[in-house]
């Protein structure tokens, strides 16, 4: 076939119209196909999506997993710690990786210290994104005598051991 610069104008575009010898237009207009499954119908990327799905997308690209899962923590420590606990202990702050939980007596505070190891396991497995590392329990807030308008240097009232 000889050369498109040698053969005459009337001749190329003959051949051109037979599809013998394109064109370098017929390659720019070309439609490139892809072999992306969103395209293609009955593939998954085609099916829509539920409500949670797109909220859970949302919430990741916005960067708010991690203060859900706190907050989420908070709401549902009584299905994690049990009714019991939760009817006696409740979460109070979470910073640097440690929750603070509150209890109504010393002695919930010490038993529960006793199971913290066990508690930690279920709050890390529960809400992984939390950044729970360790509890600490601590017993309930008495008033100090080291305080207040009466209050003296010293061990002050208590102090009768001479």
């Amino acid at each position: 076939m000889p050369d498109r610069d040698e053969t005459p104008e009337t001749i190329a575009t003959y051949l051109r119209l037979r599809g013998l010898q394109p064109s370098g237009r017929w390659r720019s207009r070309r439609r490139t196909t892809t072999d992306d499954d969103e395209n293609q119908p009955f593939t998954s990327g085609r099916d829509p999506k539920g409500l949670g799905d797109v909220i859970a997308d949302l919430t990741r690209q916005s960067g708010w997993d991690v203060q859900l899962s706190r907050e989420d923590l908070v709401l549902r420590w009584a299905e994690v710690a049990g009714e019991e606990t939760a009817r006696h202990a409740s979460p109070v702050a979470l910073a640097d990786g440690i929750l603070t939980v509150q209890c109504d007596s010393t002695a919930w505070a010490k038993n529960l210290h006793l199971m913290r190891t066990a508690i930690t396991t279920q709050l890390v497995k529960a809400f992984p994104q939390s950044g729970v590392q360790s509890v600490r329990f601590v017993g309930p807030d008495v008033p100090s005598w080291k305080w207040g308008p009466r209050a003296v240097p010293g061990r002050g009232p208590r102090d009768t051991y001479g």
